[in-house]
């Protein structure tokens, strides 16, 4: 797998004349070698030469975590006392143009670009984001196997008391329940109630959730690689009818963004056709943020669905439909399913109940 995306790196260098492909930290990294980088002030750098063999420069104390797949890269430790970036350099010598991973420090850009003179960089995502942006068939398994442990779990809270408890409890118990579920890392847990849903990215705090209360529970986590994310609402007591009147209008939103994310459809399309049902509802001001993003090894990468993006969905494409209404001092609302594009429609991934769930 690892040889064959490298193989496919290096096509991809030669249609855009990249001599070098360098990535550090960040999720290429794994993508192309399994391996994943602490973010360290010691520098890991995979560099792969696009008519040479790929190495991966790694601190020698790191040397003992990279498991090498088919010779599909070799791996080259470096001691306290050298310079990891006249080992890069050297690697890379006789390059005019490199690719440098997005999520690099500064300060090894800087001292490459220094040790490197006459070089031209540019981004690296240039040339794995078009490979990451589709997913495999594995790829997809992974995360409808992440899909599946979160919705066990949005379930299971159906049957917890929210009353009385802090939103950094339940916080807590989200994260408690993605690590025992399989997930390798929790990576947020959003929970907000009452005026605090109000702000999409709520940090948990010491409020206590109140009878009255909506609470937005937004979490995801890495599992196998590959990632998750949910988000399901939930009161405690009967809701209002203002409440549950606009709850009805972000259901009906995001089941037409979700039909609208058929193969061949522009992301800027599928935007436009959630934001219109909340729009029309006369709730337009109210949803402040774009309607999806792509999700796989990291929770937010390409493809966004937001206005303005006029790339068109193809098989594989992997993406949150996430349409959110916000009332700020009053409540929030954001109701939340990874959607993979293929050739016989939409696929949810998430299939936990989506209703507004009375709780205690």
């Amino acid at each position: 797998m690892y040889a064959d995306r490298l193989r496919r790196a290096r096509d991809r260098m030669r249609e855009l004349h990249v001599d070098v492909l360098l990535l550090s930290t960040g999720a290429d990294l794994p993508y192309l070698t399994g391996y994943e980088a602490m973010p360290l002030e010691r520098l890991t750098m995979l560099v792969v030469p696009v008519d040479g063999d790929p190495v991966l420069v790694v601190p020698r104390l790191e040397a003992p975590r990279v498991v090498l797949h088919d010779d599909a890269f070799s791996v080259l430790a470096w001691d306290e006392t050298d310079d990891p970036i006249a080992v890069v350099a050297r690697l890379a010598k006789g390059a005019s143009s490199a690719a440098i991973g997005d999520q690099t420090w500064a300060r090894f850009v800087l001292a490459l670009q220094d040790a490197l003179p006459g070089v031209r960089f540019r981004r690296g995502v240039d040339v794995t984001g078009p490979l990451r942006i589709v997913k495999d068939a594995a790829e997809v398994e992974a995360l409808r196997a992440a899909a599946r442990a979160v919705d066990a779990i949005a379930v299971a809270m159906r049957e917890r008391p929210f009353g009385g408890r802090r939103e950094v409890d339940v916080h807590r118990e989200l994260v408690e329940r993605m690590l025992d579920a399989g997930h390798e890392r929790a990576n947020f847990a959003i929970v907000a109630s009452g005026p605090n849903a109000a702000s999409p990215h709520h940090e948990p705090s010491d409020r206590v959730i109140e009878p009255g209360d909506v609470v937005l529970c937004d979490f995801g986590g890495t599992m196998r690689g590959y990632c998750s994310d949910i988000t399901r609402m939930f009161v405690v007591g009967e809701p209002s009818d203002e409440v549950r009147d606009a709850y009805a209008v972000l259901v009906e939103a995001q089941e037409r963004g979700v039909r609208a994310a058929t193969v061949g459809t522009p992301c800027e399309a599928v935007d436009a056709a959630a934001r219109g049902v909340i729009a029309g509802a006369g709730l337009g001001d109210a949803f402040i943020h774009r309607t999806g993003h792509g999700i796989g090894a990291e929770a937010h990468e390409d493809p966004y669905v937001v206005a303005g993006n006029a790339t068109p969905l193809v098989p594989g494409h992997a993406f949150s439909i996430e349409p959110g209404i916000y009332l700020p001092g009053r409540f929030g609302l954001r109701l939340e399913d990874i959607v993979v594009a293929t050739a016989a429609g939409p696929e949810r991934l998430n299939t936990a109940p989506r209703d507004l769930f009375v709780v205690e």
